[in-house]
């Protein structure tokens, strides 16, 4: 797999109706050049991006501008390159069976931060599930700061979400911290999170972007949203494209929220990437009380979806339970996001019925 190298690279623009014989002859003078190639194919044009470093690579520019086919080659300044708009102006859609991120919907996950056992987890996906959740989360595996904290069921935990989703049809997402644990969560579940505190584990990221699973990335406490980015741009240059971004929160220096929960990373990462971004605000604010406004709010700057810690008896749970939503608490924020996103010219993603 070829790589973007040094500060400026470039994409090759096909015209509309660009032929696939014409794209193909692009292709091949990119490879005879000694450069490898990242496809892009937009409703209405195919964008080529031009990888590796090469000393003939202005030559190359030149030979491509007239190129039958060829609309016009354009600079890729950022130090990211297939997480960019210039790389992708339209919006990436993932689909995680049948669960749409990107495609103008807001897509609602949620469920405990834990996976504390069968009827918890069976119970919550259930209560979720009626409420409008789209999507099941639940960790298995749990990064946490002290060694002495519940760790997590491990691949217990993954069995349990697996019957979860059995028994109500909810796709699951889940955290791997490991190449050992990834390739369970690829067994177990649909959707592989990549947590904030692994977000610059680039053996992680890499394994993630071989495995072709769709993945979801949290930013890190302490991460830029530069770094982000180019986290991100280490599964994608593995040929994995199916990547949502999550904002959860940043180390600020105030102690009344947990985090600092930055939506001003919505609009910035959407003008930035064409990948979806959601919002974390159970761990983004670390207290339930501030869970339903700060959802409100993400979705006003335009975030995609949502991720939310549900629990049925919070003041009992492993872990967060501060943060983490009742079931009847979870309803209410539902039915206060319907009349919102129809506001805004949107709507709620309802429930697949059947897998």
């Amino acid at each position: 797999m070829g790589i973007f190298v040094g500060g400026e690279s470039m994409i090759v623009v096909m015209e509309p109706r660009a032929s696939r014989e014409q794209i193909d002859a692009v292709v091949k003078k990119i490879q005879d050049a000694g450069l490898g190639t990242h496809l892009s194919v937009g409703v209405e044009r195919t964008v080529i991006g031009v990888v590796g470093d090469s000393h003939t690579k202005e030559l190359l520019r030149q030979s491509l501008e007239a190129t039958a086919g060829v609309e016009r080659v354009v600079p890729i300044l950022q130090p990211f390159k297939l997480v960019s708009r210039e790389f992708k102006p339209e919006n990436t859609v993932v689909d995680v069976q049948g669960v749409r991120f990107g495609d103008g919907t807001l897509a609602v996950i949620a469920g405990p931060c834990s996976v504390e056992g069968l009827d918890q987890i069976v119970n919550t996906a259930k209560a979720v599930k009626a409420a409008g959740a789209v999507m099941l989360r639940g960790g298995a595996f749990k990064p946490r700061t002290s060694p002495y904290s519940f760790q997590g069921l491990e691949e217990e935990g993954l069995r349990y979400l697996a019957e979860a989703r059995k028994q109500t049809g909810l796709p699951v997402v889940t955290e791997a911290m490991d190449a050992y644990q990834l390739q369970l969560v690829t067994k177990y579940a649909d959707m592989i999170q990549i947590g904030a505190r692994n977000m610059q584990n680039y053996t992680l990221l890499r394994e993630a972007g071989r495995a072709k699973f769709p993945v979801l990335i949290k930013r890190g406490p302490s991460a830029t949203i530069q770094e982000l980015l180019l986290a991100t741009e280490y599964v994608m240059n593995e040929g994995n494209y199916q990547v949502v971004l999550c904002e959860r929160g940043i180390r600020g220096f105030d102690n009344y929220t947990r985090y600092l929960l930055d939506l001003s990373a919505v609009p910035v990462l959407k003008e930035l990437s064409h990948l979806p971004v959601i919002i974390d605000p159970s761990q983004g604010t670390g207290k339930r009380k501030y869970v339903s406004p700060m959802s409100r709010a993400a979705v006003a700057a335009g975030a995609d979806g949502l991720i939310v810690e549900v629990h049925p008896d919070p003041e009992k749970a492993r872990s967060d339970g501060p943060q983490q939503l009742t079931p009847e608490h979870f309803r209410t924020l539902m039915a206060e996001l319907d009349p919102l996103t129809k506001a805004l010219g949107r709507r709620v993603q309802a429930p697949i019925l059947t897998r």
